[in-house]
């Protein structure tokens, strides 16, 4: 199969907003964007930014939002505008915030008013020329606009002082251009997305996604789904932040693409508010992890929502658990279908065809996607054996920015993407990721997956969720530990070591169990064993 990736983000976009005009695009906090509407903010941010700044196409923006209605008026803007898009978390610290923007020379920030304290400490110390503030219902009419954001800063003091040198309203910015954009001669092998790693596993790197990286992604998955995503009919629930790539890829690039509606919540951590937000509305498509279906699955009102409309829940970002499967699917009736993907590859690479879900894979590589697996040789393994899983297809990054040393480690001349996740490839082509390479614990010579076990710790009925990692011994080896959350607690370590028995090879069993009220994790909701092993081995 080859499919048309040739196109950039801006034609595609365009497009959708022509042939989709009086649909909606983008919901939030009960304020609608359609497609025409979206069309004419985004043109109003790109002609500030080509008239109102000394921004030059291939510039990178930074982009530091939360899922409100100026994230695709932003990004879109300035894609039209030939600038680069930098996501950037809104949960950064400062020091976080100043690496990024200095490791992509981002020469503009867009940022929302709340959390702007923490970006504006550093600012002076970036390459960063211009600031755009928007409050957090800046996009709503003008009485409800005033209203809440007077609320959000007096009333809730949700908007710490800050100030920044060059600041201007975002609201001021879209109106501040006199002529309308001038469309920009773009390729699709330029730079679209500047997708900064999460960190996980070291210092964050940024992905160089092109226009063809994201586009062949986006037709990709909508090749594989065509039997489910139907165009201008689906309402997406949106609570994965934008900024990262598994849900701009979902909201932002095959949404669009189809026509399709995107409802989004701001702060999926507050589960009553998003609750309260999906209540009555008849939503076809759910995108969510692991621990966001547990921690809805937890809330009674959630329990009672009317699942009727559910086509499809898509489950990326960590390893679904049977447990969360098994209780997801007697709530709802809907399918959930299981993917993989990295921010490497724009991101996804593989996914369960809705017509033929292999619970414990993560399905079939998409269209004009190759996979296999290698040893610590480079060399190739048959079916069936576990090994590196590598990738390659039109959604594998040009490289990482400015890091050739660090682009040459992982991606090879033949364009093969090394993964760093040990994976099995069946008979029938589906894929089981085993656990990151650099997760796996050596137990005295033998090999112990963290998924494996924190999958049965998960399947007890007291555990909410469990981590596992591996600590040194003081022998040159290592032992299993885990790090559990209970809804239990009366539950007790030899309780819980006795059920793990049951099913685990005695090495696997966890030889320390710690309890926690809960586990730390990324902005998407993975948990960080890496940090949990730091905390460790700190003690």
């Amino acid at each position: 199969m080859s499919l048309q990736y040739n196109r950039t983000l801006t034609e595609v976009f365009s497009d959708s907003c022509q042939q989709f005009a009086d649909k909606k695009a983008f919901s939030c906090m009960g304020q609608s964007l359609t497609y025409a509407e979206l069309d004419h903010l985004s043109g109003k941010f790109a002609a500030y930014l080509q008239q109102c700044t000394s921004l030059k196409p291939g510039d990178r923006i930074a982009v530091q939002l939360p899922n409100i209605l100026q994230y695709p008026v932003a990004i879109f803007g300035a894609l039209r505008a030939g600038m680069v898009v930098v996501n950037t978390n809104p949960l950064y610290t400062p020091h976080e915030i100043k690496h990024q923007l200095n490791d992509s020379g981002a020469k503009a920030l867009v940022v929302l008013a709340n959390i702007a304290k923490n970006a504006a400490s550093i600012i002076k110390e970036t390459s960063v020329e211009q600031v755009i503030v928007t409050e957090l219902a800046d996009l709503h009419p003008f009485l409800k606009r005033t209203l809440i954001n007077v609320v959000v800063k007096h009333v809730k003091k949700m908007v710490p002082p800050f100030t920044f040198p060059q600041q201007i309203a975002f609201n001021k910015a879209l109106s501040s251009a006199a002529r309308s954009w001038a469309p920009v001669q773009q390729s699709p092998e330029d730079i679209a997305v500047l997708q900064y790693t999460g960190g996980t596993t070291g210092v964050a790197k940024g992905a160089m996604l092109t226009h063809r990286n994201l586009v062949a992604n986006m037709l990709q998955l909508n090749e594989r789904m065509k039997d489910v995503f139907r165009p201008a009919q689906e309402l997406y629930v949106a609570p994965l932040p934008l900024y990262h790539i598994y849900s701009f890829t979902i909201h932002c690039t095959s949404a669009v693409v189809l026509g399709n509606h995107s409802l989004l919540i701001p702060n999926p951590r507050d589960i009553p508010a998003f609750v309260k937000t999906i209540q009555g509305v008849p939503f076809t498509f759910f995108v969510g992890l692991n621990t966001l279906f547990n921690a809805l699955m937890r809330n009674p009102d959630f329990c009672n929502l009317d699942f009727s409309h559910l086509r499809l829940t898509c489950s990326g970002g960590m390893a679904l658990t049977a447990e969360t499967t098994k209780h997801w699917l007697e709530l709802t009736k809907a399918p959930i279908s299981e993917g993989y993907g990295l921010t490497e590859t724009s991101p996804v690479v593989s996914n369960n065809p809705i017509d033929n879900v292999q619970m414990g894979t993560v399905g079939l590589p998409l269209p004009d996607t190759e996979c296999k697996v290698i040893d610590d040789d480079n060399v190739t393994l048959p079916v069936g054996e576990a090994g590196e899983l590598c990738v390659r297809g039109p959604q594998v990054m040009k490289g990482y920015w400015q890091r050739p040393d660090a682009t040459a480690e992982v991606l090879d001349e033949q364009g093969w993407f090394k993964t760093g996740d040990i994976a099995i490839i069946q008979q029938d082509g589906f894929i089981k990721i085993v656990d990151r390479k650099k997760d796996m614990i050596n137990v005295s010579g033998f090999k112990v997956f963290p998924n494996e076990v924190e999958d049965v710790l998960s399947s007890h009925p007291d555990v909410i969720e469990a981590a596992v990692v591996g600590v040194p011994d003081g022998e040159g080896s290592e032992i299993v530990k885990a790090f559990v959350v209970t809804a239990n607690e009366a539950l007790t370590v030899e309780a819980l070591r006795k059920f793990a028995k049951e099913t685990l090879t005695a090495y696997k069993v966890p030889h320390l169990i710690e309890f926690r009220k809960e586990l730390p994790k990324t902005n998407v909701g993975k948990i960080l064993r890496r940090e949990l092993r730091d905390q460790d081995v700190k003690k």
